[in-house]
This record gives structure tokens, C-alpha cells and sequence, in this order.
């Protein structure tokens, strides 16, 4: 409590519960958060509603590119396991799309622009995934292989037979579209217009955080090794060579 107002009111004063000017603009701080994190949460509430909402078949159906992705091959579809690696290319499948049919992609080499095939590979599932959807049979056809990735070393699993599979290229049909609600859409811009035009998602990630989450440390390079010389101050190099003119 202000001395002065204590000075001017008597000590009764402090039973008023008056605020002071610093309280007063932290609270305004505080409800103001508040309001932010409403508007945050009624967005997270819009876009589950938009998910809700289903799909709805489209008429006609259009094609948009081209979609590849690995199937059994003949001489293993009509084999006794068959069910089994069907099972397990469920699992471990990849879906790649493309504008060409032959999946081939533009690059540079030597000054000129050549067209190069793409690779596509099946999936290697880390270790805790690993462990959970894989049944023990499974895993038999596995092997373990680390790689790095954004800084990090991770064991993943590999297929070991990927004879097994083929690749296939069909069109890439669209048949149905997402129900849209006009009002919900309406509602979410608003929302999203004036958390961005005004910088608010900072203050966001730091209230429900409490820090900055996309600063990666981790990605500052390392400090440069000290040159010899600015490990010494200069008082201390004029005392060595003054030692060395007596020695000498």
C-alpha cells in the first residue's frame, strides 16, 4: 500500500483492499491471457467440428496425377504365406504421388536439367512402433539399422525381403470432397486473422509452454576453439618475456 494514501487516509485504509497501479496492470496482463487462451481453445474446438463433419461423394469423379505404391508380386500373391505378407505390407506400405506417370523427377547435372528416376522404399518402422504392431513372427523378417535425422541416432527396422514386392502405378481418382460448413469456416478465419495479423501465437506457445517451442538450440553452432593469444591477457605475456630476457 502507497504511504501517501496511508498518510492521507489513516491505517483503516489497508482493510479496503485498494489495488495499486502495478496490480492494476497486472491483472489487465492476466485477464488478457485469459481471452487468449478462449479464443485458442474455441479454435481447437472448430477444427474438431470441421473433421466431424465427413466427406461426401463427388460426381464425377476427377483425375488428379498419378499414385504409386508396392503390391505381392504374382509368384508370391499365389504362395501359401500369402495372407501373411498381405498382412504385413499393410503395414509397412508407402504411397507416393506424382503429375507423371513415370514418377520421373527434374534435376541439374553438369549445367543441364535431366530427368531422373524416383525412388520409393517401404516403410522402417522405429523401435517402440516396432515393438507394438509387429507380432513376433513378424519381426523375423526385420533387421535392425541406425540412422540419423535431425541430429539424432534412432534404430529402425528394415524389411529384409523386399522381393516380395512391386511396384504399381494408377491414376490418382478423386471421388469425394470434405462437408463444408460456410459459418464454421467463417468463424475459424476471424479467429485465425487476428491471432496471426497481431503476433498473439507467440504469446501463446509461452503461456501454454511457458517458452518459445521452435527455438532448436541444439542447431547453434558449436563455439569456436580461443586462439592462443586471446587466452592470455597482456599483463601476463609482458611478464613471461620479461622472464625470458633475465634467463637469457
Amino acid at each position: 500500500m502507497d504511504t501517501k494514501l496511508i498518510k492521507q487516509f489513516g491505517a483503516k485504509i489497508g482493510s479496503y483492499r485498494i489495488r495499486t497501479e502495478r496490480q492494476k496492470k497486472r491483472l489487465r496482463y492476466k485477464d488478457f491471457d485469459k481471452q487468449l487462451l478462449e479464443l485458442d481453445f474455441r479454435l481447437d474446438e472448430l477444427y474438431e467440428k470441421k473433421r466431424d463433419l465427413g466427406w461426401e461423394p463427388l460426381t464425377p469423379p476427377f483425375q488428379r496425377g498419378w499414385k504409386r505404391f508396392f503390391v505381392l508380386k504374382e509368384d508370391v500373391a499365389t504362395d501359401k504365406q500369402a495372407d501373411f505378407f498381405e498382412q504385413l505390407l499393410k503395414k509397412i506400405n508407402t504411397t507416393d504421388y506424382s503429375w507423371r506417370k513415370d514418377f520421373n523427377i527434374k534435376k541439374r547435372k553438369r549445367g543441364r536439367k535431366v530427368y531422373l528416376a524416383k525412388e520409393q522404399h517401404l516403410q522402417a518402422p522405429g523401435e517402440r512402433d516396432f515393438k507394438k504392431h509387429f507380432s513376433p513372427q513378424e519381426q523375423l523378417f526385420f533387421y535392425e539399422q541406425w540412422r540419423t535425422q535431425y541430429g539424432y541416432r534412432s534404430k529402425h527396422f528394415v524389411f529384409s525381403e523386399p522381393w516380395r514386392f512391386s511396384l504399381v502405378v494408377q491414376p490418382n481418382m478423386i471421388d469425394r470432397k470434405r462437408v463444408t460448413d460456410p459459418e464454421l469456416e467463417s468463424e475459424m478465419e476471424q479467429i485465425e486473422q487476428y491471432l496471426g495479423r497481431r503476433c498473439y501465437y507467440r504469446r501463446l506457445e509461452k503461456i501454454k509452454n511457458g517458452s518459445l517451442g521452435y527455438r532448436y538450440y541444439w542447431y547453434y553452432p558449436k563455439a569456436k576453439e580461443v586462439p592462443l593469444l586471446k587466452k592470455k591477457s597482456v599483463s601476463e605475456w609482458l611478464n613471461e618475456i620479461k622472464h625470458e630476457q633475465i634467463e637469457d
